[in-house]
């Protein structure tokens, strides 16, 4: 090797180190502060604050020097979508024989919603059946509904999936098939009359105030959605008391009844003699939320994608007088992320390989609307796009030994940041929560479903110069009390140090992914692997 080319092998790491070494907890805080201030009202989408998060956004992508990621060379778009806002106080009567038995009130014991974007949902006398998990799932050998004709009827659902498999739906990871989405999806594709999910803590793998405070706010759909036809009015949630109140009037106990949707025998329950009656009013209003995509042009026609969400939910019910849901952890991080990416990686554009688009996308606390849109409305074909890399919050606690790929085995971009970690003396684990089906939460799933491979890094859980049991007595607490409330914001406990080394060391990988010889690759037979093969045919 001549002298000039041991060089340049040896002055490439020094240029990577420099360029990560502009990710700095004063940079990464700076953008958060910004984003989870009050006066951007919970950045919900279509509102003046998600406007300030644009212009915040545009101001800063501009300022790195990128381009605009639209062909029209503007860096937002625009993504229609329906508002719908239930009115509060319906109430949900179960009745046998015209005598009411129970009336279960908006907010704290349902939550009901039109399930299709109906002004009006009068229900009379409607029957009720148990459906289990309610999941037809083929390569499982799984059908919970046993030929019977769900139309005109109410399902009720267990939320998740079976856990107790573990040659079935991947033992206890949560696929899509448990998420609350399916539930409702899978009713309206039978033709049911409506869907309401059980909720239980373990099932949901949050509490009931989350079910509340997320639906009884003003909902969107994308606009196309909103407006199909569909035989299905009802979606909605019980608490497991209310549930559990039905079930014993129906002579059910409901944790037997929970229990036997593990098996794969399990038939259809009507909840003999119950009928639901429940009157519901919604207003609609057509908006566009936005999605801010910048550019880091290479020579190449193949594009890496960095995603963040920079939506949160806006407004709420007063907590203590505050009533700001500042979204700081979920997702002014993530957003505060790809900005200094961006940065970063400008730095060294002339040594990347594909061109990287970084994606700040709106609407994901609403059903990953911004991030739907744009992977089915890509502005680049989607089978030149090698893979996206999400970032939905990061490390406040400190430094830790480790890091997490959610979904890890899924893509060839796991070997990478395995050999990444380990080059700085780090590890990777896999998801610690697989039962909460995390991969399916993100905007990362909307690429996914569209064949891009994703990677999903999240914070690590063995925590440096902190006590052994750090992380499940302080840290899960911790972001269970502040997940979706207004006390999600900046306070002195924050410690980015160790959001740095993992932004840092995603740097790294991104590095690799955008430099690699070939696109990134699904691993063989994942569910997605298919989507994939049909986006790079449809090239051809």
């Amino acid at each position: 090797m001549s002298g000039a080319l041991i060089f340049a092998a040896c002055s490439s790491e020094p240029d990577l180190e420099e360029a990560a070494s502009t990710i700095t907890e004063e940079s990464l805080m700076e953008h958060i502060l910004f984003l989870s201030d009050d006066e951007l009202q919970g950045r919900a989408p279509g509102t003046e604050g998600e406007q300030m998060t644009v212009d915040y956004l545009i101001e800063q992508f501009t300022e790195i020097g990128l381009e605009p990621g639209m062909p029209d060379g503007s860096f937002v778009q625009m993504v229609p979508v329906i508002s719908q806002q239930t009115a509060p106080g319906s109430v949900m009567r179960i009745h046998r024989n015209g005598r009411t038995l129970h009336s279960f009130d908006h907010y704290t014991e349902m939550m009901a919603w039109p399930a299709a974007g109906q002004e009006e949902v009068n229900i009379r006398d409607a029957e009720l059946v148990y459906v289990g998990y309610g999941i037809i799932a083929p390569e499982e050998d799984w059908d919970d509904y046993k030929g019977m004709d769900v139309s005109g009827k109410i399902l009720v659902f267990k939320n998740s999936d079976p856990y107790t498999h573990p040659d079935r739906f991947a033992g206890d990871t949560r696929l899509y098939y448990g998420r609350w989405s399916y539930k409702y999806e899978i009713a309206e594709e039978l033709g049911a009359l409506g869907a309401i999910i059980i909720h239980t803590i373990p099932t949901a793998g949050y509490g009931w105030n989350v079910v509340a405070d997320g639906w009884s706010r003003e909902r969107f759909a994308l606009e196309d959605e909103m407006q199909a036809e569909s035989d299905t009015e009802l979606n909605a949630w019980l608490t497991q008391w209310s549930s559990n109140a039905i079930f014993e009037s129906a002579g059910l106990d409901l944790q037997e009844m929970l229990d036997m949707a593990e098996s794969p025998d399990f038939e259809p329950v009507k909840l003999e003699g119950l009928r639901l009656d429940i009157d519901l009013e919604a207003t609609y209003d057509s908006l566009e939320l936005m999605n801010v995509l910048a550019l880091l042009p290479a020579s190449s026609d193949e594009y890496v994608v960095f995603s963040a969400h920079h939506d949160h939910l806006g407004v709420g019910n007063p907590v203590e007088g505050d009533s700001v849901f500042n979204g700081a952890l979920d997702n002014a991080s993530g957003t505060s992320a790809i900005i200094e990416l961006a940065r970063s990686y400008k730095s060294i554009q002339s040594d990347l390989k594909r061109n990287v688009m970084f994606a700040a996308v709106g609407g994901e606390e609403s059903g990953l609307l911004g991030s739907r849109y744009l992977a089915f409305n890509s502005p680049v074909p989607v089978g030149k796009i090698s893979a996206n890399i999400n970032i939905d919050g990061f490390q406040i606690f400190g430094k830790t030994e480790d890091m997490i790929i959610v979904g890890k085995g899924r893509t060839s971009m796991d070997d990478i940041m395995i050999q990444e970690a380990e080059r700085v003396g780090r590890t990777i684990l896999p998801d610690q929560q697989p039962h909460q089906g995390f991969y399916y939460r993100s905007d990362h799933f909307s690429f996914a479903r569209v064949g891009i491979p994703a990677l999903y890094p999240n914070a690590g859980v063995t925590y440096i110069d902190k006590p052994d049991d750090f992380y499940e007595e302080t840290v899960l607490p911790h972001l269970s009390r502040i997940y979706h409330t207004v006390h999600d914001k900046v306070d002195e406990n924050w410690d980015l140090v160790g959001a740095v080394e993992d932004m840092r060391l995603v740097f790294n990988v991104g590095y690799r992914v955008i430099n690699a010889p070939e696109m990134m690759t699904w691993t063989p037979g994942d569910e997605f692997e298919a989507a994939r093969l049909r986006a790079i045919q449809e090239l051809e």
